[in-house]
């Protein structure tokens, strides 16, 4: 899927940036933006493996939500001058995107549900 390699790839990119980051952010930030840029790429390829499009929704959704935690996390690496802001612009910009995909397969898979569900 597309939206698994985009999110795998950024993921990839948040870990290289985090590398040089203080230890005293091993438990802080560093852990924080690592783990919730991993879990997007983990739960759309756990969505995926799921029969039910109710069952898929529910990761791709979740996928979402560690979209914008990383988000923040960045807007927050910004604040304390910890990154780049030309670079925290351009993946504010790239997750915005990888929304904007996921939240089409969602409305698709809530469009499809809704037809094959029966109706009282």
């Amino acid at each position: 899927m597309p939206v698994w390699q985009k999110a795998h790839d950024l993921s990839a990119i948040i870990f290289k940036m985090t590398i040089d980051l203080p230890r005293s952010e091993d438990y802080g930030l560093t852990s924080q933006i690592r783990r919730s840029a991993n879990s997007i790429s983990s739960n759309i390829a756990e969505g995926f493996g799921r029969n039910t499009n109710k069952d898929k929704s529910h990761f791709y959704i979740m996928s979402r939500g560690s979209a914008t935690e990383t988000q923040n996390h960045l807007l927050y690496g910004l604040t304390v001058s910890y990154f780049d802001k030309i670079l925290v612009e351009k993946l504010i910009k790239d997750y915005d995107s990888l929304i904007h995909e996921l939240n089409k397969i969602i409305k698709t898979l809530s469009s499809t549900s809704s037809y094959s569900q029966p109706q009282p």
